[in-house]
């Protein structure tokens, strides 16, 4: 028989339903971000925000051997206090809104929302439209949220090309590339989802945006840093980009006043895409299946294991 499991956890457990009904016999503490913490607190397993929580270090104290981020992208975690503790994440458990925001926000560059709807007779007149069909998209980063977006857009006749760093991960009806140069060439939409690591900081720079098809829709639903916000901008006053629609951007929240607010070829949302009814249970469901993991002395999914030296 298992030894009886205590999940510490910095996530409030009114959000934890799933784990309380499908775990009842794992023990829940609900711990403070700020405040001590209880002497008496210990457990083997701790649930936290993604980039971790003030009394981090003291929790990593009280026998804890598995870390999970209540989260995708883990670039802001100190990896530091792990110590020889594993650390997992949700990779991927954002995939499904966040690709839907992604084509949407396709769809709406193409179709010309909102700037084609009408108020007025006088403002009744043609407008061409674009179309997703036969378009090029380019996926920058082919993990869990990049193959969702590349399902959604197969299906409307779009050729599909994704830079994936690692060997492998092929998909029927997409086209993988190695050089950053080849996918930008030809794409007429660019969707960066790809994770924040010191190697793709500043990814879309100069030298990047050099190389892009002009006209292109560039599309961010990874990370601000990402992207070089004053290369981005020329690129934007020159047309070589027609429109950028990003939902991050560095650093968020943008301080009052910065040009992404007002330009006109930016569409900004405020790192909402990952938001859907049943989002935070998508979030959860790949700790539940480590979690049981755990319980029965199984190795943790690879899919979810963070690596330390590349950062997620």
């Amino acid at each position: 028989m298992s030894a009886p499991i205590t999940v510490l956890s910095h996530i409030p457990v009114t959000l934890l339903a799933q784990l309380l009904k499908r775990f009842p016999d794992v023990s829940v503490v609900q711990l403070p971000e700020n405040a001590p913490l209880d002497p008496s607190v210990r457990g083997d397993v701790l649930l936290t925000q993604t980039w971790g929580a003030p009394n981090l270090s003291e929790v990593m104290q009280r026998g804890v051997r598995w870390v999970h981020g209540y989260g995708t992208g883990v670039n802001a975690f100190p990896f530091a206090v792990l110590g020889d503790a594993k650390l997992t994440c949700s990779r991927g458990g954002s995939g499904i809104p966040i690709a839907e925001w992604a084509l949407a926000a396709m769809l709406a560059f193409e179709k010309r929302f909102p700037e084609s709807f009408v108020h007025d007779a006088a403002e009744w007149k043609y407008v061409a439209l674009g179309g997703l069909h036969g378009r090029t998209l380019g996926l920058i980063g082919f993990g869990g949220i990049g193959r969702e977006i590349a399902k959604r857009a197969l299906p409307f006749g779009m050729r599909v090309r994704a830079l994936r760093r690692s060997e492998g991960g092929a998909m029927e009806g997409v086209e993988l590339v190695r050089a950053l140069a080849e996918l930008l060439r030809d794409a007429d939409h660019v969707v960066l989802a790809a994770p924040a690591t010191p190697e793709t900081r500043h990814l879309i720079g100069p030298a990047a945006l050099a190389q892009v098809k002009r006209g292109v829709h560039l599309v961010n639903v990874a990370r601000g840093t990402l992207v070089d916000q004053e290369a981005l901008r020329e690129a934007l006053d020159d047309g070589r980009v027609a429109c950028a629609s990003l939902d991050v951007a560095e650093p968020e929240p943008l301080p009052t006043g910065h040009w992404l607010y007002t330009h006109p070829r930016v569409r900004l949302s405020p790192h909402i895409s990952w938001n859907m009814p049943g989002a935070l249970d998508l979030l959860l469901e790949p700790f539940l299946e480590n979690l049981a993991r755990w319980q029965a002395g199984k190795p943790l999914l690879a899919r979810d294991l963070v690596d330390l030296t590349r950062g997620y």
